[in-house]
């Protein structure tokens, strides 16, 4: 039996977490596998509110569920195996994170889960990879805290109580699936009425440069708002319901794994990034400012996902190495929430200029506004690129016979596939990573190239 992990009294620990909204989360449970009674749950966290969904005996038994069958799990050290059930006749479903712990020298099977309705179905798939990458690096966080005996309880409570409140927002101020053209800055009689006509240009060339990823700051909401909504008519349904509009009355905090996001200023009119939060992004994001018209990006794809790594493995080191001292963990480490502002070389000027936003846009304003011709103009123009970003993967796959060989005619792809300017290599580079990942990083060569190589690797060829 686990030292650390006592048989628990029939009343598992709980802690209530205070939400703004109602929360589609029922539950988030940490359990353990006991080699004499079998699954036990060790704490459960739950939304605070006032009618009771499910019990904490329900909620200890969905729990219990998650770790059956475990005792013959035969999964390589340190592998965090990710399952995904549906009780019909519980009606719930349940995110279980299965991974092998160490608590002060006694080795076990441990499963963080979270447990939603049934109904929360179609609004949960969107956020799944989401919820599995915040969770799947708590658990590597969370290990160093159980071998070291730190408290495992308080440090999941830090970190689980963002996720319920990221849910919560997300249920309240999700971007809906369909976005009409009506509620956004391409329905304006001629571009610039509602902002700069070089901004526009900017933000969303930079936005599909980015793969979709942006935030939008400002101190008026409604502004915002138009803007997340423009950037959102040129991500797929399915990305548009991993976004989020900006909350009017009051400011959310940044969310790594959201497509778009809006996020209000403080009263003195600033806004600091979390850095953690930043680097954990799946994708390289863009920064709009929407008071001020000024757009900046991060890195490229390949890039970002080398320093993302880097910091990761720097964020787990650092907490070894204090973890290692027989001292207890300050909770400044928990976070690592070092905020930086925009103007840090994290984020850079929008140097690549393209031809393919610009024509967009210069066509789309001379038609009539306030009719679907405007929408069907805009679903041909996203067709475009999806099959401009299909032809390149395609390109790439014959000249290197499938990956078996490396790319070594950037220069033909370019000059073949009219995509000599580099803002329309990109967007269009960018389209081609989210449909075959990997490939940003195979087409310019070593992951570690910073973004100034790579612009002098292009202007040579």
């Amino acid at each position: 039996m686990c030292a650390a992990c006592p048989p628990q009294s029939p009343a598992v620990a709980k802690t209530e977490i205070m939400l703004d909204g109602d929360s589609p989360l029922l539950a988030a449970t940490f359990a353990y596998w006991d080699n004499i009674l079998g699954p036990r749950v060790r704490h459960i966290w739950a939304p605070k509110c006032e009618q009771l969904l499910l019990s904490d005996g329900e909620i200890t038994f969905l729990a219990n569920h998650t770790l059956n069958g475990e005792i013959l799990r035969s999964a390589k050290s340190g592998a965090i195996d990710v399952k995904f059930f549906v009780l019909s006749e519980k009606g719930v479903i349940i995110i279980s994170l299965i991974f092998d712990g160490n608590m002060n020298g006694d080795r076990s099977t441990y499963a963080l889960s979270v447990i939603l309705p049934q109904t929360e179905l179609g609004f949960y798939l969107p956020l799944h990879r989401l919820c599995v990458d915040r969770l799947t690096h708590i658990i590597r966080k969370g290990r160093i805290w159980m071998y070291k005996g730190q408290s495992i309880i308080s440090f999941l409570t830090t970190e689980i109580t963002p996720i319920m409140e990221l849910f919560s927002s997300m249920k309240t101020h999700g971007v809906p699936q369909e976005v009409q053209i009506k509620d956004t800055v391409l329905n304006d009689d001629d571009i610039g009425d509602s902002c700069h006509e070089d901004f526009l240009h900017k933000a969303i060339s930079s936005h599909l440069q980015t793969c979709g990823c942006s935030v939008v700051v400002g101190s008026n909401p409604l502004k915002v708002n138009k803007m997340v909504r423009t950037l959102c008519l040129f991500l797929t349904p399915t990305e548009r319901k991993c976004s989020r509009l900006a909350n009017t009355s009051g400011s959310f905090k940044y969310n790594s794994g959201l497509f778009v996001q809006g996020l209000l200023k403080d009263s003195t009119g600033s806004f600091v990034l979390p850095y953690r939060q930043i680097m954990y992004a799946p994708y390289p994001t863009t920064h709009i400012d929407v008071d001020v018209n000024t757009v900046m990006q991060m890195a490229p794809c390949h890039e970002h996902i080398y320093n993302q790594q880097n910091y990761m493995s720097m964020e787990l080191v650092t907490l070894q190495k204090t973890a290692s001292e027989d001292v207890e963990i300050p909770d400044t480490l928990i976070h690592m929430d070092e905020g930086f502002t925009p103007n840090l070389n994290i984020f850079q000027d929008v140097m690549n200029r393209d031809t393919l936003v610009k024509s967009f846009l210069d066509q789309i304003f001379q038609l009539k506004s306030g009719l679907s011709l405007r929408n069907v103009f805009l679903a041909q123009f996203l067709l475009v690129l999806h099959r401009k970003a299909q032809t390149v993967i395609k390109y790439i796959e014959d000249e290197t016979q499938r990956g078996k060989k490396p790319f070594k005619s950037l220069r033909n792809l370019k000059v073949d596939l009219d995509l000599t300017v580099e803002g329309d290599l990109s967007i269009i580079m960018a389209m081609a990573e989210k449909l075959k990942p990997g490939l940003h990083s195979f087409i310019f060569g070593k992951s570690f190239h910073t973004s100034v190589q790579e612009r002098d690797v292009l202007m040579s060829l």
